[in-house]
């Protein structure tokens, strides 16, 4: 069972899942090249959008209108179960950032995770026992996969040297597509961390009437835009949203980078890296202006990282062909190469630039 484009559910090898509408559409706007869908499979309630990036056949999902690592879970296990050659899995979307003395963490910023310490990436921090004297973890959750890890530490020592290319692939997007600009960075919004302790004024839609003293002073930095930090991410039941909460599960959990909810579902059974633009600080001061941003960044970090995967060989399912400039076409019953050498016992082989068609 093929797509327009001769191309079969075995055909996709890297999966991107997503909790939201708009951080699917932020990624989908990214891609080549978007692909016919395929058939929906018995069983299989998600809806997917196919197509090409930087030479890897790609599947995005959307989580079914509910939020949490139940959803997400039964989203990664229904398309792992369509498309049985998923290599590499990426959760992407938005996340309250956690701050600190040690990561200068900013709206707009991106979060990979990453190992650290005892945990391979994505922290569960509300699954555990409480004692009499602290909170205790239990479980461990599936690490990204080694090549993926590779990846993120190239990444890291390359943009040492460089700008990352997140906002470079998101103006293209809003170039291309004139109208996604509401992927754009909100400049208008101030960009304010407020103390901890500091509650948001009740019943106000924006941060106007709190107190400019309980602000929390940053130095302006040497570049705009956005900068991937590297480390935990805490996955939970519930949104964040207390400044002390978040401080205090930082201190007891470990050096955590930002707060989701979703990457504890998927984790828990298959390895996957996970991709959080940072929308606000997980405290009670948080809204929406910087969402649909922090979303595009997420998918430009995706985007940038996937580009330092080796593409694998991928012709579309038996039976279909590939068009060539001189109008002849080839298809999986094509051998290539300069030479046969024969074996000797009824086989041989085939060296490059040869064609022998049947």
């Amino acid at each position: 069972m093929s797509n327009g484009n001769g191309y079969s559910y075995e055909d996709y090898n890297v999966a991107i899942i997503t909790a939201i509408d708009y951080e699917m559409s932020a990624f989908r706007y990214m891609l080549d090249r978007e692909h016919p869908r395929l058939p929906t499979k018995k069983g299989d309630s998600n809806m997917y959008v196919l197509g090409e990036l930087n030479g890897h056949n790609i599947v995005l999902a959307c989580l079914p209108g509910n939020q949490g690592k139940g959803a997400a879970a039964t989203t990664a296990l229904n398309m792992a179960r369509t498309f049985p050659s998923i290599e590499w899995r990426f959760l992407i979307g938005i996340g309250g950032g956690a701050p600190s003395n040690k990561h200068d963490i900013r709206l707009g910023d991106v979060v990979i995770s990453m190992p650290e310490g005892s945990h391979g990436g994505v922290v569960q921090y509300d699954l555990g026992k409480a004692t009499e004297d602290d909170f205790q973890l239990k479980g461990f959750l599936v690490p990204p996969p080694t090549i993926l890890r590779n990846v993120a530490q190239m990444m890291k020592s390359d943009h040492l040297g460089r700008r990352n290319r997140v906002d470079e692939f998101v103006s293209a997007m809003m170039q291309r597509t004139p109208d996604l600009s509401i992927f754009s960075r909100p400049s208008d919004k101030p960009d304010i961390l407020y103390d901890a302790g500091y509650r948001h004024v009740s019943g106000e839609a924006t941060c106007a009437k709190c107190d400019s003293a309980r602000t929390v002073y940053r130095s302006r930095r040497r570049v705009e835009g956005s900068v991937i930090h590297y480390g935990l991410i805490a996955s939970g039941d519930r949104v964040v949203k207390s400044g002390t909460k978040r401080d205090r599960t930082t201190h007891d959990v470990g050096d955590i980078l930002c707060f989701e909810m979703e990457a504890a579902g998927v984790a828990t059974e298959l390895p996957c890296i996970v991709i959080r633009g940072i929308s606000d600080y997980a405290d009670s001061h948080k809204n929406d202006s910087w969402h649909y941003y922090a979303a595009a960044v997420a998918a430009g970090a995706a985007k940038e990282m996937i580009s330092y995967l080796d593409p694998s060989p991928r012709v579309p399912s038996a039976g279909a062909a590939t068009s060539l400039a001189g109008g002849g076409s080839i298809s999986r019953s094509d051998f290539r190469g300069t030479g046969i050498q024969h074996s000797g016992s009824g086989s041989f082989s085939v060296g490059r630039d040869m064609r022998i068609g049947r």
